[in-house]
């Protein structure tokens, strides 16, 4: 019954979209959203649903960035991916023997649909780990449940150690200058790479029950950029514990998407109803909006680098007069505040604000109203400068 429903909010014979990592790190990032878990688990195009409503989404990698990428990957799993290995040995196997090229496993990963290729995934995972040598899967697909929905990912890399341990490798077009990285672009790709660790600890514990080895997936991966301003590619080891633990803490709060999807009215749809070219919205935008906006959201400024309906939501919340428009901080030390017009209320003027006794108990009253004196004082003690009557003569 879930998944038929699903099936209708997408619209007849519309394939559902399937989700990356750097999707998933963003739906962790905000699990208050319903409207994404809603939209991304049941496999909605956000991106065209925002284009159709107006709001088109303003982020993404441009064409020359997504070439450049492709290109530096490339160079970088050449010739069996001895370079890769090498700097895999270099920053997380020091003091080790070296892997040849003849000792590396690089099994074949194919198969039909993402399902078969994460089972195929798998038992090369284990196959490789009963061998007790080095392996290196190129883009293995993963499985792992998002608000009880299976979503699909795939890193770049995974590298299978002699010791029984994984690394997920991850491979960025952004330059490593002197060693350091910028540190926003580090983060992404750390919250990126926590989801691919996730989604492999559970083929590591029935790699381990079935080959009889400690399996583990370590916390640290090995991330890989251009070196400072050539084409040559050098590493770092990142720590993604921080990173893992908040994802997993955030993807375990989510609702059940056929939780949301049951709450919606019976008639709810987000079928664009393209037309014959298959890209352009024939259904008028105001059904389009109504839909969107009987599933609630949690808009924050931080959803405009990681959402394709974050302008929509915006220009929404902007025209609520929510707190939410200001940031995460604001809003939470604002306490039952709701909107803009709630917190100049209580404030008052000048900071007198209403004589309410239960208002006077709320700290973000108690604390707005102070704010609101004490910049009223300060306006009022602003020393004015008097005009000057006539010029003074040169001397």
């Amino acid at each position: 019954m879930g998944r038929a429903r699903l099936t209708e909010l997408r619209g007849p014979g519309v394939h559902p979209r399937p989700l990356d990592a750097r999707a998933l790190a963003a739906l962790a990032a905000n699990p208050g959203c319903h409207r994404r878990a809603l939209l991304d688990g049941a496999g909605i195009d956000k991106g065209a649903l925002a284009r159709a409503l107006g709001s088109p989404a303003a982020y993404g990698q441009s064409q020359f960035a997504l070439v450049r990428g492709t290109s530096f990957e490339a160079r970088v799993k050449a010739d069996g991916g001895t370079e890769l290995l090498r700097l895999v040995h270099e920053r997380l196997a020091p003091g080790t023997p070296a892997p040849g090229p003849e000792e590396v496993a690089t099994p074949d990963l194919s198969a039909a649909g993402p399902a078969g290729r994460a089972a195929r995934t798998a038992l090369a995972l284990r196959d490789a780990t009963a061998t007790g040598g080095w392996a290196l899967l190129d883009h293995p697909m993963l499985a792992v449940e998002v608000a009880g929905s299976p979503a699909y990912v795939e890193p770049d890399a995974v590298v299978v150690h002699p010791d029984g341990s994984w690394t997920v490798v991850e491979i960025k077009s952004f330059p490593m200058i002197d060693g350091s990285a910028d540190a926003a672009k580090v983060g992404a790709a750390a919250r990126q790479a926590a989801v691919y660790v996730l989604a492999l600890e559970p083929v590591a514990r029935h790699a381990g029950a079935r080959t009889g080895r400690t399996v583990h997936v370590r916390d640290r991966v090995l991330l890989v950029c251009p070196k400072d301003f050539s084409n040559l590619p050098t590493a770092a080891a990142v720590d993604v514990r921080k990173q893992l633990a908040t994802t997993r803490r955030q993807l375990a709060r989510l609702t059940r998407v056929e939780e949301i999807a049951a709450a919606l009215p019976a008639k709810t749809t987000f079928d664009l109803r393209l037309a014959d070219d298959g890209k352009t919205a024939t259904r008028p935008p105001e059904e389009l909006a109504e839909a969107v906006e009987a599933v609630g959201a949690a808009y924050a400024p931080e959803c405009l680098a990681a959402c394709e309906l974050a302008f929509h939501c915006r220009t929404r919340a902007r025209q609520d007069g929510a707190v939410e428009t200001l940031g995460r901080g604001v809003r939470g030390e604002l306490g039952g505040l709701r909107t803009i017009e709630e917190v100049l209320t209580a404030a008052g003027p000048d900071g007198a604000g209403p004589a309410d006794p239960d208002e006077e108990e709320d700290p973000a009253v108690v604390a707005l109203r102070r704010a609101a004196a004490l910049r009223a004082e300060a306006l009022a003690g602003a020393a004015v400068p008097t005009p000057r009557t006539e010029e003074m003569g040169c001397h």
